[in-house]
């Protein structure tokens, strides 16, 4: 198994009718990155995007294989039947959600302190101007 990873993508479960949304589902759920997963798989991006947006669909093997490292079981991936995401993804997606919200605070600070940066730079060019045309207007 995957150790999860930071960031984890919050989910719904609005996609869980198809074998792309139970696969992106229990991607979330288990907190694998798209490229951590598709290097694992020796698989594209690509693939797995379209694998996950239901415009191609892995091989029995590669479904036994992801069922495994998500901890899901086959007949869930392909049917939506048996066992899927284990019960704490309600807690990952919590916690996906406070750690966004935590990053989001982060970033706000950062703009907030490149905002007043640029506001005094602003300050010190129009006074800048402003004696450069008083100076000017005085030798006139």
């Amino acid at each position: 198994m995957f150790k999860p990873e930071q960031e984890t993508t919050v989910f719904s479960d609005e996609g869980d009718d198809t074998l792309g949304g139970r696969l992106s589902m229990a991607r979330d759920a288990a907190g694998i990155s798209l490229e951590k997963l598709a290097i694992e798989l020796g698989v594209s991006e690509e693939t797995m995007l379209a694998w996950e947006s239901d415009r191609a669909e892995p091989q029995a093997s590669a479904l036994v294989t992801l069922s495994a490292l998500f901890g899901v079981s086959p007949a869930w991936l392909m049917t939506g039947a048996g066992d899927g995401p284990a019960d704490d993804s309600d807690e990952r997606a919590l916690d996906a959600v406070r750690n966004e919200l935590s990053r989001l605070q982060t970033a706000h600070q950062e703009i907030g302190k490149l905002i007043e940066a640029t506001t005094r730079q602003i300050e010190r060019l129009d006074h800048q101007i402003r004696l450069r045309n008083v100076s000017k207007d005085v030798a006139h």
